[in-house]
Parts: C-alpha cells; structure tokens; sequence
C-alpha cells in the first residue's frame, strides 16, 4: 500500500511539472535562447566560430520556434503577412550575411513577447475556472418528500431543493419554505446580509448564513444571473480595443512595405544604378536588418517592464504595459462602494438609549446577547462593546434565534428583544427619541432595535464607513479632470449618504451585476476610456467591460484576476500614482518611437545611397535599440 501510494505521489508530480513545463514553455525557450545567444557570443569572442555558429543556430530554432509557427499559421489562414514572418526573414537575413549574433537577439527579444502573450491567456482561463468554483456542483432536491442529491445541470424549472445552512444556494430560485440571512455578496457586493423570507427571490452562488430553505428553481442553472456574470467576463475580454485593432492593421502594412522594398533592392539597383549583383544583394540584405523592427519592440518593452517594476515597488501591480498605457488617457473612473470607498464591514457609530436607562449597561446586554450569534452586524457590535466598555461580557439565561427578524433572550427575570422595527413593533420603533432612527437611516446607517418588556429603549446604528483615505483620492482625481462616480447595489439613501461623504461626482443605486456593465457602457461612449475599480465577484463583469479594470488587494480572487491593475495595500490614493507613472511611461515611449524611427530612416537612406557598410548599419541599429532601452530604464527610479 504505501509503495502504491509513492508511486502515486510520484506521478502526481510528475504530471504537475510537465503542466509546468506547458504553462511555461514559450518562456522556457527564451530563457534557454538568450542563454544560447550569451554562450555563443563567448565561443566567437574565444575564436571558436563554428562551435559559436552551431550555438546561435540552436538559438534560432529553440527561441523562434514558437512564433515562427505562429507567423506561418496566421499567414496561411488570413493569407497575410505579418511581423511574426518579418522578424524570421529579418533574422535569416543577418544569418546569411554572417551576423547570427542580430538574428539571434532579434528572435530572443519577440520570443519573450510572445511568452508574455501565453501568460495573459492563461491567467484569463483561470479567472473563468475561479468563478466556476463558486457555484455547487450538486443540489439536494426534494420529490414526495423524499431527498436525492442530483448534479445542479440536471435541474429543472419548478423543481423543490434544500438549502442547508452554510451552503450555496446552486441555482436561482424562490423561497417557498423558511427564513434565512443570505450574503449575497457574490452578487450585489455588499457585506451585510439580507434577510430572506416566503417567495423571495434568490441567487446562484450566494451563500445560506442560518436557516434551512426550500427553493423552488425558476431558471436553468444555465441561465441563472450566476452564469450571466460568467458570460459577461468572456465576452468583454474577448472584445479587441481599437488600440489593438490598429497594431493588426498597421502591422500588415508594415511587412508589405518593407519586404516590398527588399524585393526591389535586390533587383532595380543593377539594372538602373548598374550594381554589381553582390553588391545589390548585400544592400537588400543591410536593408533587411537594419528596417527590422527591433528598436522600435525595445521602445516599448523596456519602458513597460520599468513603469511596472516601479509600481510593484509601491504595491501597484499592472498586468501588462498596455493597461499603465491606457491609464493617462483616462476620463472617467467608477468605483464600487463596498470594500473599495468604504472599509467593507460595518462599524457601530451610534448607540442612542431613553435618558432613564444607562448607556453603558443597555450596550453591555445587547452586546452579551449578539455575542452568541455570528451575523456581521452582530459581530461589529460585540467588537465595538469590548473596545468602548472595560466590563466582561453577562451570561442571558435563554436566547432564541427568530430567523430574519432578530434575537429573543430572558435575563434578570426580563425578556430582551433585538432586530428589525417590525420585530419590535414597527410604530413604536419609528416613534422611538421623535424618529431618531428613521433620521440614522437617511444618513444610510443600518438600525438594530433593543427592546425590553415591550418598550423599546435603545437603538444601535452601524454603517459601512468611508476609507479615510478615499475623500483624499477622489479629490485628487478631480483635479486632473476626471469623472468620478460610485456604481452599488445598495439602497438609494445608503448610496445617496455615501457618495456625499467620498466627494464623487454621481452615484447609481441597486447595481446588480448587469446594470454595472451598462453603466460601464454609457460611461465609455460619453468618456472614451473609462475606468473602474472594485474588489468583488460581482464587480468583475464591470472590470472586464472597462478600458481599464483596478482592484482593490484584499478583494475576491476573481477580481484580482479580471482586474488588469491591482492596489495591494487598498490605498485609493495610488490609483493617481498610477495615472503619473503613466504619463511618464507614454511620454519616454513617444521619444523612443520617434528616436528609433527616425534612426531607422537614416539608416535606410544612408544605405542606398551607399554612404554605409553592414557594420556601421548594425552599429546604428543595435545602438538605437540600446539607447532606447536605456533610455526606458530611467523609470525604475
């Protein structure tokens, strides 16, 4: 048995590291590449040029395979050159006029792009298989009473399932049997449970607190608002920008243009200018090389790399250079409330009692009666009663737990009741100080009602506050212009007392998932690139839809892996850090651009005008690519 179970463990690893190798192979092959190209360079140094020679050729096949295949595909099925083809005939070229050092860097430099490109793709299935996770796989469903676990596919419409405390719900439904808190933060985003009662409606992936629930199923598992969030991330990743769009056409326009050229110097200078064939096929060949896009890749790369080194170092970490590109062209940002402009997990703020009772022995009961549950607003209370009083918790003599109206305890020969208003009694809840709740209320607070002996003495306010940091951030994003505006599935006085308190320009209330992307839609025709910033599996369809998504750290997983900018430390301010990263980031990239361009055109001028030899154009090339990196470099201080 424990031989079986070795070999077991020793496949288990092996196939883990062949994963490994598959995930990473493109890198792999750079790796090995520029290993190869470092090798090679050493044995031409030592005089040992056919051992130098064989290791640039093995360069060439390990580190261009991949994209050489790539090139060849996409040419056979678009019927279209691209760069991918260029860079490989560029590289031949310096090979057949003896530089295999070019070539080989050549090809190492657009490997290592498209090993970048794989890890996107990767990352973007993981994401998918992370929201995946979150709804059941089975469901437990009732016929006549009697209880079968069934796959959550198998379900159909009308059919009778029960939910257990503690589990996901697995499929939209209503409520035709008991009474239940539900987070329903996968959806709404927001961190205080919702009371659910008879023929209320409730979501896929949302998470049964307390009671046990029937739910008869009123869509598919198909069709639940669950799978919509799902769809919603694949199609707006699987969406091209216009940035993109115009790299595709302007990259077939370039591979034409220049191989076009080449054609032509390797023939007309003979026959009009009366070259030499081999010195016509030597300048078609300088032609090739130094036209090569190679500086104008290292214009940007470098520069990208840097930015997003430098913001690593300040807790900012971008998924690639082009979302930092896209961040100083910025009009609009969006933010979600819960979790990303506000801490995510009510506070206590108030606690008002009737002048003939005590504070401090009010709060000390209630607390000493909310200790034995573990609801979010019940926690936030004990908390805030063991910071505030110096005095142990009593112990009630009965508690009993009505679910979705509150708690019933017996204490001192008393019956304490706390919960909602209607638990209490609903007129005398709003009567209550003149109507100081409804007051907290409007204010967006959360009011729980102390009872004892059927009179209503205390209440306690609790509210999701405001970072402290994020009037600072919207300020500041103000300033440079930017449209700021909080999209959140809370009510319209929370939504309304928030979005006053942050400084952002507009608010939209009840967002469920969908409406956020149609927010995000509205904003990016008015805006052009918009952004938005969130932290929950709700937010992630929004993060995808926009130019630019920001998580925040300690957000869902799913949020962090749709985000295309993540804020490790929660700290709002960072995102206008960001945006000047950006701007300094475009700004060295536009020199680089014009630098290696116009280099570029000297070269191809000064080589058909013969004014340059094959040295002197790789020096100006090679030298060009090393300026620019440089150059680049300068923004990892």
């Amino acid at each position: 048995m424990e031989l079986g179970i070795g070999t077991a463990n020793t496949q288990a690893s092996e196939e883990s590291l062949m994963d490994k190798v598959k995930i990473h192979g493109e890198l792999i092959a750079a790796i090995t590449s520029g290993v190869l190209i470092g090798i090679g360079w050493l044995l031409e140094k030592g005089g040992f040029s056919t051992a130098s020679v064989i290791s640039f050729l093995f360069a060439f096949v390990i580190g261009g395979f991949a994209k050489a295949k790539e090139g060849i595909e996409d040419t056979i099925a678009n019927k279209e050159l691209n760069v991918e083809m260029l860079m490989v005939f560029a590289a031949i070229g310096s090979a057949v006029i003896g530089y295999w050092t070019e070539g080989a860097i050549l090809i190492f430099i657009f490997s290592m792009s498209g090993a970048l490109e794989t890890y996107t793709m990767n990352k973007s299935r993981k994401e998918i298989s992370s929201l995946m996770e979150l709804q059941p796989e089975e469901a437990l469903v009732i016929t006549d009473g009697v209880e079968k676990i069934v796959p959550v596919s198998n379900l159909r419409i009308g059919d009778l399932i029960l939910v257990k405390p503690g589990e996901r719900i697995p499929s939209d439904g209503r409520i035709v049997k008991g009474q239940t808190h539900l987070d329903e933060a996968a959806i709404t985003g927001e961190s205080i449970p919702v009371s659910k009662g008879l023929d209320e409606e409730v979501f896929a992936g949302t998470v049964n607190l307390n009671g046990s629930i029937t739910v008869e199923i009123t869509k598919p598992s198909t069709d639940t608002l669950f799978q919509k969030i799902i769809q919603l991330v694949q199609s707006a990743q699987s969406e091209k920008s216009p940035s993109q769009l115009f790299i595709e056409k302007f990259e077939g326009t370039y591979v034409k243009i220049v191989l076009a050229v080449v054609v032509l110097m390797m023939f007309l200078p003979h026959f009009l200018l009366g070259w030499s064939w081999t010195e016509t096929f030597y300048r078609a060949m300088i032609l090739l090389v130094v036209a090569s896009p190679c500086a104008l890749v290292a214009s940007i790369m470098p520069a990208s790399l840097s930015a997003i080194s430098n913001g690593a170092r300040h807790g900012i970490l971008f998924k690639g250079g082009v979302h930092l590109e896209n961040l100083s062209h910025l009009r609009a940002i969006a933010f979600d409330k819960t979790g990303t402009l506000t801490k995510g997990k009510p506070e206590v703020t108030d606690v008002l009692v009737k002048d003939h009772l005590s504070v401090e022995d009010v709060l000390l009961t209630t607390a000493s009666i909310e200790s034995h549950s573990n609801h979010p607003l019940a926690v936030a209370i004990v908390k805030y009663t063991k910071e505030s009083l110096d005095r142990p918790l009593i112990q009630p003599e009965s508690i009993e737990d009505i679910a979705g109206f509150g708690v019933k305890a017996h204490y001192h020969h008393d019956i304490w009741k706390i919960g909602k208003a209607d638990f209490v009694g609903r007129s005398e809840a709003e009567a209550f100080l003149n109507g100081a709740a409804k007051k907290l209320a409007n204010e967006g607070k959360t009011v729980v009602y102390i009872q004892k002996n059927d009179e209503v003495v205390g209440v306690i306010a609790l509210k999701d506050v405001v970072r402290e940091e994020t009037k600072k951030a919207i300020d500041i994003l103000k300033k440079r212009g930017i449209y700021t505006i909080m999209l959140t599935g809370d009510s319209e006085s929370t939504a309304q007392a928030i979005a006053t308190e942050s400084h952002v320009d507009a608010y939209v209330a009840e967002c469920l998932p969908e409406r956020k992307v149609e927010e995000l839609k509205k904003l990016k025709e008015k805006f052009s690139q918009v952004a938005m910033v969130g932290d929950g599996v709700n937010d992630a369809p929004a993060l995808a839809t926009a130019n630019v998504g920001i998580a925040m750290g300690d957000g869902s997983g799913v949020a962090l892996e749709t985000a295309d900018i993540v804020l490790m430390k929660n700290d709002l301010p960072r995102i206008a850090e960001a945006i000047k990263l950006s701007d300094r980031m475009n700004r060295i990239i536009k020199q680089n651009v014009i630098f290696s361009i116009s280099v570029i055109m000297v070269l191809i001028v000064s080589n058909f005008f013969q004014f340059i030899d094959l040295p002197f154009g790789v020096i100006g090339h090679e030298g060009s690519t090393i300026l620019v990196i440089l150059n680049g470099l300068r923004l990892l201080k």
